[in-house]
């Protein structure tokens, strides 16, 4: 399980994902991918941040209130809040390399897609 924000950027790091970059937003570290916000950990609570829907978020939270937490500086985004010490590996690869894809520019997953 991945427990801190240094671990969880080695680990995005690992994917090997072209375009993406270590960064600095509202003064904390943060990795973007294609210029945009990708990953991140919150400043207000223990827990890594990642894309996605308020409605996979409630669900996710529903079905696992300890692993998927909620801050309420985050309730009106599309944001998953995901537990320090409970953020597991296959989850996140499979969620960062969906949200990198979602994230590129078509023509450059088209390219990517094709080699």
């Amino acid at each position: 399980m991945i427990r801190t924000w240094a671990e969880l950027r080695d680990f995005a790091h690992s994917l090997d994902l072209p375009e993406v970059t270590d960064a600095v937003s509202w003064g904390n570290p943060t990795l973007k991918a294609h210029g945009k916000l990708w990953c991140w950990w919150s400043p207000y609570i223990e827990a890594g941040i990642f894309k996605g829907s308020i409605e996979e978020r409630e669900m996710l939270m529903s079905a696992d209130p300890e692993t998927f937490v909620l801050h309420p500086h985050y309730a009106k985004h599309g944001l998953i809040l995901v537990a320090a010490g409970r953020i597991d590996p296959d989850w996140t690869r499979a969620r960062l390399t969906q949200s990198w894809r979602d994230m590129a520019p078509k023509k450059f997953l088209k390219e990517w897609d094709a080699r």
